[in-house]
């Protein structure tokens, strides 16, 4: 589980970049034992009308075509 932890974390330091151009940031919070990536999402993001369709269109799409074992990604507060 913390070799998935740490690739989880490198996929999600690919798309972090493109989040920041737009202030915002997402942050690693775990994974449970049904493969769903918790994330915090942060900075301009959080709050964001936006940010439902930046989680699931744009890093949930991108870490399931990484690691096509994650079965979702979602937000936590």
């Amino acid at each position: 589980m913390q070799q998935l932890q740490e690739t989880v974390t490198k996929v999600l330091d690919q798309i972090r970049p493109t989040l920041q151009r737009d202030g915002g940031d997402v942050e690693f919070v775990g994974i449970d034992p049904d493969q769903v990536v918790k994330v915090r999402l942060t900075g301009t993001c959080q709050g964001c009308p936006m940010s439902r369709i930046t989680l699931k269109e744009g890093i949930e799409k991108f870490v399931k075509s990484e690691l096509p074992t994650i079965r979702a990604v979602e937000a936590v507060e």
